[in-house]
């Protein structure tokens, strides 16, 4: 038998909605009444958890290398604007030096100026009667001053007191002068009052006889003596400074 529906209107109306409805809902709910083995769902959660883990570090390491390249930067600018100052530090460094190294090249030549006028006159001071010399002369070799280390490398070693107790050595190094005397006297008290004069002047000691034996001069029987001392450094009160005064005509 053939029906005709004369009413299409409503037809449509019991065939409901055409798109396709998925109810997230009742999909899990069947997946998870289907599985039913526990090592799968921790395998699940494990990859879960490592792809946020995963996820978590690429995010720190990019925040880190974009710190260390802005750190990058910053020392890359430091670098180029110290560059400058610590070359001209290091050519302020050595003009200091030399400097220094004419500083005490003078003062080494001043500092023996005045040993063997001192000597001299010291000498003749203490020279008692009826005793004369034949020589007078240096028996060592005195060495120049020597340049200090440069004031970096003493910075470094933080020994500044140090470095100028070394120059003072130094000086008094250039200074130092061993003498011998040799002379003649007919009196063999009046080497011993010469010996007693010369060690009790500031400029001179270690006054030492070394040998002494009677020798003829022009048919006279004297006693030639060989005598070693050194030049000492005075103390500032020893030393008298008087004005020079030149009479013009």
């Amino acid at each position: 038998m053939i029906q005709i529906n004369l009413l299409p209107g409503a037809a449509k109306k019991s065939r409901g909605p055409r798109g396709v409805q998925l109810n997230f809902g009742a999909v899990v709910t069947s997946v998870a009444a289907r599985v039913k083995d526990p090592y799968l769902l921790g395998a699940v959660g494990s990859v879960l958890v490592a792809a946020l883990a995963i996820a978590g570090m690429f995010w720190l390491q990019g925040a880190q290398t974009s710190a260390l390249a802005a750190e990058l930067q910053t020392a890359e600018q430091d670098s180029i604007r110290f560059a400058a100052i610590i070359k001209e530090k290091r050519k302020t460094e050595a003009q200091v030096d030399s400097v220094r190294t004419q500083l005490h090249m003078i003062a080494s030549i001043d500092g023996k100026r005045f040993v063997w006028s001192h000597i001299m006159d010291e000498v003749s001071r203490a020279l008692p009667s009826y005793t004369w010399l034949t020589q007078l002369v240096q028996t060592n070799i005195t060495q120049p001053i020597q340049p200090q280390t440069s004031e970096p490398e003493v910075a470094k070693k933080g020994n500044k007191k140090l470095s100028e107790e070394a120059y003072t050595d130094s000086v008094e190094q250039s200074q130092r002068v061993n003498l011998r005397l040799i002379g003649n006297t007919v009196d063999i008290q009046a080497l011993t009052r010469f010996m007693r004069l010369l060690e009790a002047s500031p400029f001179i000691e270690n006054v030492q006889l070394i040998k002494s034996a009677l020798i003829l001069v022009e048919g006279k029987e004297v006693t030639e003596f060989t005598l070693d001392a050194s030049y000492q450094t005075p103390d500032s009160t020893a030393i008298r400074t008087v004005p020079l005064t030149v009479s013009v005509r």
